[in-house]
C-alpha cells in the first residue's frame, strides 16, 4: 500500500470516524431531554425496548447485502452498476413487504410486544427500518464512490433533523400549543409518540436526499441490467452466512433490553426498563471512546499486516486502549455524582448499573481488538461461534436472573457474556497468531484500577461524606492513576507518536 493510499484511507476513515462519533453524541444528548421532559418513566421504557428491536430487526432485514454489494462491487468479472441494481431492488422488495406487513397488522405485533395502546408506534418503526434497510446500498454506493463528505453530511443531517423534531415537539409546542396553527394537530397527552413522529420524518427527509445517488447508479442501465437473478444468488449465497454473524453480534449489544420486559415479573417493567435504559445511556461515553479506536485502528491493522514488527504495533494499541479505557471509567464513577444530573432524579436509582455497564464496553473493545487474529488468518467462523456463545450465555443469565433481581441481572449479563468470550478469543487466538501482548503490564493496570475503586467505595461508604467531598476523593485517586500511567508508560506513548517506534523499559 503506498503512501498515497494511506494518506486517503486515513482521512476517509477519520470523516467516516468523526461523522459517526458526533452523531452518536448528539443522539447521546436526547437521552436528558427524554428523562426531563417524558412525563413517566414507563414512556423512556417503550422506547429503549422498541428501539432495541429496531437495531435487530435493520441487521435482519439487510441481510447481509451491504457487505455483499463491496465485495461484488470490486470484482472483476462483476459490472458494478448491476450489482447496485439488483442488491437495491432487492432491498425494495423486502423492506417494502416488511413495512406493509408492521402496518396491516399492527395490533396483533403491539399485542405481542405489550403495546396494545400503542399500535401506531409498531407501524411508524416498521416503516423506519424499511426505509433504513433500503437506505444501506445508497449509503453503501456512496463508500464505494468515495465521497465520504456526502456519506457523512446526510448521515449528520438526520441526527440534527432528529433532535430540531424532538426539540419541536417536545419542548416548543407545548409553550405554544395554543397557537391555532399548532392547537389543529398537536395533541399534548401524545408525549413519547412524538419521538417515533421525529423519526420517521427525519428518516424519510434523509431518504429523499439519497434519492440523487440512487438516480445515478441507475443510469444508463439497460432493462436486462437492471436485475440479475444469476447474480442475486451469489450475493445472497455471500451475504446471508453474514446475517447470522450481524444478528448474533447485534443481539449480544440488545438482547437485555428486549427480552427485560418478557422475563421481568413485577408489575412496573416499562418503568423499570425506562430507569435502566437510561442509566445505560450514561455510560455510553466508553462506548463512543471505543467507537473511535475502532474506527481508527481497523484501518491501521489490516494496512500494517505485512509488515514483520505488525504483531508488537498490535500489542501496544492494545495496552493504551486499556489505560486509556480504564482512565475514562475511574473519570466516569468518581465524577457519577455530577453526571448523574444529565438524566432526571426518578432515574437516579438506576446510576449502580454505570460501573458495570462500563466494565462491559471495556471488555467489548478488548474483544474487538482480539477478533483481529481470526481476521488476519481468514478463520472469521470463530467470530460467529464466539457470538453465538456470548447470545446463549446473555440468554441464559437473563432468563434465569431478571424475575429475581430486574434490570441488574441484564447489565450483568451483558458483562459476563463479553468477560468469557473476551477470554476464549484470547486463549484460542495464541494458538493461531502470536501477539505478545504485554500482559504483565495491563495486569498491573488492571490491579491498580482495582485498588483505587476499592478505596473510593470505601471511603464514599461513609456516610458523613458528601457528593463534593467523594469527588475530591475520586480527584485524588484518579491523579493517582495518570501519576502511575507517567511514571510506567507516558514516555513510550510519546515516543511512539513521535517517531512510530515502541521501546520497552
Amino acid at each position: 500500500m503506498s503512501n498515497l493510499q494511506v494518506k486517503i484511507l486515513a482521512k476517509e476513515t477519520a470523516i467516516y470516524g468523526a461523522s459517526s462519533i458526533v452523531g452518536k453524541f448528539l443522539n447521546w444528548m436526547l437521552v436528558p431531554l427524554y428523562t426531563y421532559v417524558l412525563e413517566q418513566q414507563s414512556d423512556y421504557g417503550i422506547v429503549t425496548n422498541l428501539y432495541a428491536w429496531t437495531a435487530l430487526l435493520l441487521v435482519i432485514l439487510t441481510y447481509g447485502m451491504e457487505t455483499g454489494f463491496f465485495r461484488f462491487s470490486n470484482k472483476e468479472n462483476e459490472n458494478p452498476q448491476a450489482v447496485f441494481t439488483t442488491s437495491l431492488i432487492t432491498l425494495f422488495t423486502t423492506s417494502l413487504i416488511f413495512a406493509v406487513a408492521c402496518v396491516v397488522w399492527q395490533t396483533p405485533i403491539a399485542n405481542a410486544l405489550g403495546y396494545p395502546n400503542h399500535t401506531e408506534f409498531i407501524a411508524m418503526l416498521g416503516v423506519v427500518v424499511a426505509i433504513d434497510a433500503f437506505a444501506s446500498i445508497p449509503f453503501a454506493y456512496l463508500r464505494f464512490k468515495k465521497r465520504p463528505i456526502q456519506f457523512a453530511g446526510f448521515k449528520l443531517l438526520f441526527v440534527l433533523l432528529n433532535i430540531l423534531l424532538n426539540l419541536f415537539f417536545l419542548v416548543i409546542c407545548p409553550k405554544i400549543q395554543d397557537w391555532n396553527i399548532i392547537a389543529s394537530w398537536y395533541d399534548p397527552s401524545y408525549g413519547v409518540g412524538y419521538v417515533f413522529v421525529a423519526n420517521i420524518l427525519s428518516t424519510a427527509i434523509q431518504t429523499l436526499c439519497l434519492l440523487p445517488a440512487v438516480i445515478e447508479g441507475f443510469r444508463g442501465a439497460s432493462i436486462h441490467e437492471l436485475f440479475s437473478w444469476s447474480l442475486l444468488k451469489k450475493l445472497l449465497k455471500y451475504s446471508l452466512p453474514l446475517l447470522i454473524l450481524g444478528v448474533c453480534g447485534i443481539m449480544n449489544q440488545t438482547l437485555d433490553r428486549i427480552l427485560f420486559p418478557i422475563f421481568y415479573t413485577g408489575q412496573d417493567a416499562e418503568a423499570q426498563l425506562g430507569i435502566y435504559g437510561a442509566c445505560f445511556k450514561v455510560a455510553m461515553v466508553m462506548m463512543m471512546f471505543t467507537q473511535a479506536f475502532r474506527y481508527a485502528y481497523e484501518p491501521f491493522v489490516f494496512a500494517k499486516h505485512k509488515d514483520k514488527k505488525s504483531v508488537e504495533a498490535y500489542a501496544d494499541a492494545m495496552k493504551y486502549y486499556i489505560i486509556f479505557s480504564y482512565m475514562i471509567l475511574l473519570g466516569m464513577i468518581f465524577y457519577l455524582d455530577l453526571l448523574k444530573f444529565i438524566i432526571h432524579p426518578s432515574y437516579w436509582e438506576g446510576l449502580r448499573i454505570v460501573p458495570i455497564v462500563l466494565w462491559t464496553y471495556i471488555f467489548q473493545g478488548i474483544y474487538f481488538n482480539l477478533s483481529f487474529w481470526y481476521k488476519l488468518t481468514d478463520k472469521t467462523q470463530w467470530g460467529a461461534y464466539f457470538s453465538i456463545i456470548g447470545v446463549i450465555i446473555t440468554f441464559a443469565l437473563q432468563a434465569i436472573f431478571v424475575p429475581r433481581i430486574g434490570y441488574m441481572a441484564s447489565a450483568a449479563s451483558s458483562t459476563i457474556c463479553y468477560l468469557i468470550i473476551m477470554t476464549m478469543s484470547y486463549f484460542i487466538g495464541r494458538r493461531h497468531l502470536n501477539i505478545p501482548y504485554d500482559m504483565r503490564r495491563i495486569g498491573i493496570y488492571t490491579a491498580v484500577v482495582v485498588i483505587l475503586l476499592t478505596i473510593y467505595y470505601f471511603i464514599a461508604s461513609l456516610t458523613s461524606l458528601n457528593d463534593w467531598a467523594k469527588m475530591g476523593v475520586g480527584t485524588i485517586l484518579f491523579i493517582i492513576y495518570c501519576i502511575i500511567f507517567y511514571k510506567l508508560d507516558f514516555y513510550v506513548f510519546r515516543n511512539r507518536g513521535r517517531d512510530g517506534s515502541s521501546h520497552q523499559d
